[in-house]
């Protein structure tokens, strides 16, 4: 797959959702997006805490890789999602881009009708890093941490499956209602955005309510060509790098 084109690559903050039967100016959405991967975390306002766990069900955030082709239409964006918050998805998430100007693109969307509109975040540029989780044994725990110039996500999947049966499409709060004895399982997902400055991570929103406001210690280190090490007070271990990327120098 091809890196996404470069005016593609940021933070973007959405600013409006419309559909047929919906207006939504409250919502906190952030996607970040680096040469190949994104990630997106959407919560709603004001967001959820953690006794109302149908309120944290109806947050929303996924992680994968990013398609941009040129069609007849205009330029189409894909979002393939590796890693979902909520249930599969029943149709492709893909959306016609047109670029009002280069902070801000508007989105509409080709399987289902609605329109977005994204601003770029100041200082999401310059520098791109993705890496992969490794277990002790050097396997992928399909953990993800992205970086977009001074912002950061860190995606950490569910160990639970789905309930058996479960259809695509359907909402997480419908699977909760279905299945209230899994809620803590299916809820143990966590999608964080904030900033990442002089080595402390400041997590602005997440998934979890516990980590919202959180700072704590973090350097991210370069190993090797396809190494990296993340330290944090009471985590520290090796990821794989799938992209390590600085606009100006090489620190």
């Amino acid at each position: 797959m091809n890196p996404v084109p470069d005016h593609y690559r940021g933070v973007w903050v959405r600013k409006l959702l419309e559909t047929p039967d919906k207006r939504d100016t409250s919502t906190a959405v952030h996607w970040l997006q680096t040469s190949l991967w994104h990630a997106d975390l959407r919560v709603p306002a004001p967001a959820p805490g953690a006794a109302a766990p149908l309120g944290l069900a109806s947050q929303q955030g996924f992680c994968g890789v990013t398609e941009v082709v040129q069609t007849p239409q205009g330029e189409v964006c894909t979002w393939q999602r590796r890693l979902d918050f909520q249930p599969p998805r029943a149709e492709v998430d893909a959306g016609l881009m047109v670029f009002e100007a280069p902070d801000r693109v508007i989105e509409t969307g080709l399987h289902a009708p609605y329109l977005e509109v994204w601003e770029r975040l100041p200082g999401s540029t310059g520098r791109f890093i993705t890496l992969a989780g490794l277990d002790a044994a050097g396997y992928d725990t399909q953990e993800r941490f992205l970086v977009a110039g001074r912002y950061a996500m860190q995606v950490r999947p569910r160990r639970s499956p789905w309930p058996p049966g479960t259809p695509a499409g359907q909402s997480l709060a419908e699977v909760l209602t279905r299945h209230p004895e899994q809620t803590a399982a299916l809820l143990d997902f966590e999608i964080s955005f904030g900033t990442l400055e002089d080595d402390l991570w400041h997590i602005e929103q997440s998934t979890l309510p516990m980590l919202r406001g959180v700072h704590t210690a973090l350097t991210l280190r370069q190993l090797g060509a396809t190494q990296a090490h993340i330290d944090q007070p009471a985590d520290a271990r090796h990821w794989q790098i799938l992209e390590w990327h600085y606009a100006d120098h090489h620190p």
